[in-house]
């Protein structure tokens, strides 16, 4: 096989990232858009000493999951990567890299996976589920301002008016800005990241779904926008619900979309959104869960395996915004959260307070470092080693719970420590990458921990990440 050669293929599998997996002659070749089962003709771009990256030409003979994608610029956008199969077929899809994930790198055996991983939770309507958007924003080749998505593997803008998986408000927002910009090129002009030098890099919306509230943020180089009257006078008659416009500072020149400091333009600090029956306050900088119908169904599986009967202390590492715990804290005699970024924190004694919570209480702080310091607290440290075993601690494990929600690296090693020294009769585990998931469970299952119940939920429909809950409980020697 060589660079630039054509050949003919049959996909014998799919990656995690979706990319169609051929072989010749035991050399692997990897296809994006080809789906298991296809036969394909593909171009070689690129040949490595261990795999090929094809091209593909043309669909011989196309699978029965094959699909027409619903959006016009899904061969560009990098957003929705899987629209070219069913919405069944990608529910099987991310099932398929469950399982592989825990037979593969936690070294389970496929009989007890299949016995313990329970069928991914769907969504009936899986469009238009995003309460949150990020706009790039930049120029086309006349210097006109445009925004949409970034294309595949590139920081190209594909321009595109309305997203069919981010709510329908988040398109108006996009369009008004730009309008807004075309009519003031000279002072609102379009970032470029080759060159550091334009105002607007990103337009961000956040949408709560069940209040209809509006904040708009655009992300900037500068703190002053021209005419900022103007622009929010548009939006409010475009937009209903609005109730915040804000200015995200961001000067540096890197990839990250949001800077640390926001001013605000008008209205409230704060736009609200129910989940379940609590309410819940979202800043510039909050994290909240972008599929709030999808939340409401994996929080409710996470309070299902906690199994809290009023007499727990729950333990809530990288707590967010409190969302979890504050659902848990209903139940529990106590909740402890534990988050590095403090405006999370505040955020999250904010929504306590607007819900009526007294029995959680927040820290900021490393997940792995308070934990650390909670188990030097003796209310909570093991028995020394001279106590007879049939003595109990003082705070016994079997009233210790532990919800873990940690980012796509998952748990440092420090943590997963902490937790088997710990001991908490009960780990439930929310993750968004199966692959660090599977790492860290291999790790618990070490230290006494049998892994019982494992849900996917599909929060991110025709993009290929999964999001799981699992529970791991501590075997009784």
């Amino acid at each position: 096989m060589q660079k630039n050669e054509q050949l003919t293929l049959q996909i014998v599998g799919m990656t995690s990232e979706g990319q169609g997996v051929g072989r010749v002659d035991g050399f692997v070749v990897f296809i994006d858009g080809a789906l298991l089962g296809e036969t394909v003709l593909v171009h070689i771009v690129k040949r490595t000493s261990s795999y090929a990256i094809g091209r593909l030409l043309e669909i011989l003979a196309p699978a029965d999951t094959r699909r027409e994608p619903f959006c016009p610029v899904f061969e560009r956008c990098g957003g929705c990567t899987l629209q070219h199969m069913s919405y069944e077929a990608t529910l099987a899809f991310k099932m398929g890299v469950v399982t592989d994930a825990l037979q593969r790198i936690a070294g389970l055996d496929a009989t007890d996976v299949a016995r313990l991983v329970a069928p991914i939770l769907g969504m009936d309507q899986p469009l238009h589920y995003r309460n949150k958007a990020q706009y790039p924003v930049g120029k086309d080749s006349t210097g006109e301002p445009i925004a949409g998505f970034y294309a595949k593997r590139s920081h190209a803008i594909v321009p595109h008016c309305q997203c069919a998986i981010q709510d329908e408000t988040s398109g108006k927002v996009r369009r008004v800005v730009l309008d807004f910009m075309q009519r003031h090129p000279s002072a609102l002009s379009a970032y470029d990241e080759n060159t550091g030098r334009g105002l607007i890099r990103h337009i961000m919306t956040r949408v709560g779904f069940a209040t209809g509230d509006v904040m708009v943020v655009l992300v900037t180089t500068a703190k002053a926008i021209p005419h900022h009257e103007e622009l929010i006078a548009d939006l409010a008659a475009a937009v209903p619900g609005l109730k915040s416009v804000f200015v995200n500072l961001n000067t540096a020149r890197n990839n990250i979309i949001l800077g640390e400091r926001c001013f605000k333009l008008y209205g409230d600090d704060f736009i609200h959104d129910n989940i379940g029956s609590l309410t819940f306050c979202i800043s510039p900088l909050s994290f909240f869960q972008v599929n709030p119908i999808q939340t409401e169904r994996l929080y409710a599986k996470a309070l299902e395996y906690a199994a809290l009967t009023g007499r727990e202390t729950v333990y809530d590492l990288y707590c967010g915004t409190g969302t979890i715990g504050l659902f848990a804290a209903q139940n529990a005699k106590q909740v402890i959260g534990v988050e590095s970024v403090p405006a999370a924190i505040d955020d999250a004694h904010a929504n306590a307070a607007a819900n009526g919570i007294h029995n959680a209480t927040f820290r900021v702080g490393l997940a792995e470092d308070v934990l650390d310091q909670l188990m030097r607290d003796a209310a909570l440290a093991p028995a020394p080693a001279s106590t007879p075993a049939s003595t109990p601690a003082s705070t016994p494990a079997s009233d210790a719970v532990v919800i873990l929600d940690p980012p796509r690296k998952g748990c440092e090693q420090r943590l997963l420590d902490a937790l088997a020294q710990m001991a908490p009769s009960r780990i439930v585990y929310v993750s968004c990458n199966p692959a660090t998931l599977a790492r860290d469970l291999k790790f618990l299952l070490a230290q006494s921990y049998q892994l019982t119940a494992v849900q996917p939920v599909d929060m991110f429909p025709w993009g290929t990440h999964i999001e799981c809950v699992v529970l791991m409980s501590k075997v009784e020697k």
